[in-house]
């Protein structure tokens, strides 16, 4: 399993008033650029450990990596006003998260959610955004990926053991993410909950299934293609999963049109989101990471 060493706790406080947690990896790292993570809708900073341990102990450019908890999300607190369960509050947080580090730009690593909060900050506060990547997510959010995922929040299992867990998440995921073994689902399971005197629980409150319960799909979903064309000055690289349903292909090959600087790579035998530490991913990363910054140095 996963363990907790290479990073350090930071708390910090939003501004009503909630404390917040992120997990700081090779924090003494200097020169090259830091690196934000930003987890899913439910998901948190553990989604990032072994990404974050890799990326902040490269040989050549060891990065400072800060991988955050949303609010209501991993060791943040949960807020009381549910309304504040949106990516306009949570960005907003990121940055008062950023300020409390000291950390006044950085290269942006989004999955789904957090590819969201990503649109928001470059509207917001566009100088933060050195370098971005997008983990199965774009300016188009696919209705049957946004069902999908009602789907599986609104009937999710209760395991109290790993073992159930595991065979939980693999009756629901298994047919997206063929490509994954033994060891990748078990990581999930680690990241996806926390330990109580009861057994395994969630690790997010329970009311951020409210927020995707409550979305009409049979109405026609807004695009961000406005915020999109606005980071097209940053460079970008597009993950997509094979078997996604939330990031279509068409959507990809449009993202291309609209970003002369864009990457990709389409992730095979994964759906939605692609494990980020699985593969040549960590590799390939850290290898747009590097050339993003020597092509900025070169300016």
């Amino acid at each position: 399993m996963p363990n907790h060493e290479g990073f350090s706790d930071f708390f910090y406080t939003s501004a009503d008033g909630l404390q917040l947690h992120a997990r700081v990896y090779g924090e003494t790292n200097t020169g090259p650029w830091p690196v934000v993570c930003l987890a899913g809708l439910t998901r948190n900073a553990k989604d990032f450990h072994e990404l974050a341990l890799d990326l902040s102990a490269r040989s050549a450019t060891p990065r400072k990596v800060v991988a955050f908890d949303y609010r209501g999300r991993g060791q943040s607190a949960y807020d009381p006003e549910v309304k504040n369960y949106n990516v306009g509050v949570e960005a907003g947080d990121i940055l008062a998260g950023l300020a409390a580090l000291s950390i006044g730009e950085a290269a942006f690593i989004g999955t789904s959610r957090g590819g969201l909060i990503i649109h928001v900050l470059g509207m917001m506060r566009p100088a933060v955004l050195k370098a971005i990547v997008f983990n199965d997510i774009g300016p188009v959010i696919e209705a049957a990926g946004l069902a999908h995922i009602q789907s599986y929040l609104e009937r999710d299992p209760m395991p109290k053991t790993r073992a159930q867990a595991t065979a939980a998440q693999r009756g629901v995921h298994g047919k997206d993410f063929s490509a994954l073994a033994g060891a990748d689902w078990d990581r999930m399971v680690w990241a996806l909950n926390r330990e109580t005197d009861a057994g395994l629980v969630p690790d997010f409150d329970p009311k951020l299934v409210d927020t995707v319960a409550s979305l009409d799909l049979t109405q026609p979903l807004p695009d961000l293609w406005p915020q999109f064309e606005a980071l097209a000055a940053i460079p970008l690289l597009a993950i997509r999963g094979a078997n996604s349903r939330l990031l279509s292909v068409d959507t990809l090959k449009q993202m291309r049109e609209h970003h002369s600087m864009m990457e990709a790579i389409t992730v095979a035998g994964q759906g939605h989101a692609p494990f980020l530490e699985t593969g040549s991913l960590p590799n390939d990363i850290a290898a747009f990471l590097d050339r993003a910054e020597r092509q900025n140095s070169q300016k």
